[in-house]
């Protein structure tokens, strides 16, 4: 009896088990991502999924093994046929043997680039999500640290002077700035390489 490889559904089992023992904001979170994996889980439709499991075995080192296995077998086999003077299904050079391998090898590069290109979204809409997250947090911070400073203005308690680095953590992050400063030290880096 075979055991499929274990889905979004069993790892979201592990995650929600080891989440009971912190505490409630973090299970919060943990469970939210949870969810969020079993919503991927279930918009992906039953074909799809199907192409999930066989990328998954394919992935396993077991897969490899058995390749290796059967070939050897299948030279063995028809080899030592030809050499006890027997009719070989398949003698040297193999040439069934090469055919279903290259056969076996294109159904395996489609099924793993499907796989890819979808885990290739997935990973893309969690960017996505991650830099929205980042730019609301560098947006509260910034706000944090406003607030901050004006308290400290407005405490007779305190004393009140200039803080330079302050200020500058007060402005927000531009980020039409950001990208152009790294695409200009992107396009530097790759003249320097053509020059070398």
């Amino acid at each position: 009896m075979t055991q499929n490889p274990p889905g979004p559904g069993d790892e979201a089992e592990e995650l929600h088990a080891r989440a009971g023992s912190l505490s409630d904001h973090i299970s919060q979170n943990i469970e939210n991502v949870v969810a969020l994996r079993q919503q991927e889980w279930e918009t992906i439709s039953p074909s799809q999924r199907r192409l999930e499991r066989v990328s998954r075995f394919v992935a396993r080192p077991l897969y490899l093994v058995g390749i290796l296995s059967l070939s050897g077998l299948w030279m063995l086999l028809n080899a030592g046929a030809t050499l006890l003077h027997r009719r070989a299904v398949d003698p040297p050079p193999f040439g069934w043997l090469e055919l279903t391998l290259s056969f076996v090898a294109l159904l395996t590069t489609t099924v793993v680039l499907i796989a890819q290109n979808r885990q290739t979204k997935l990973e893309q809409q969690r960017a996505d999500l991650d830099l929205q997250l980042n730019l609301l947090t560098e947006q509260k911070v910034t706000k944090v640290i406003h607030l901050l400073e004006e308290l400290r203005r407005d405490l007779p308690m305190v004393k009140d002077r200039h803080d330079p680095q302050a200020v500058v953590l007060q402005e927000g992050a531009n980020t039409e700035q950001v990208v152009s400063a790294l695409r200009d030290v992107a396009s530097k880096e790759r003249g320097n390489k053509r020059g070398e």
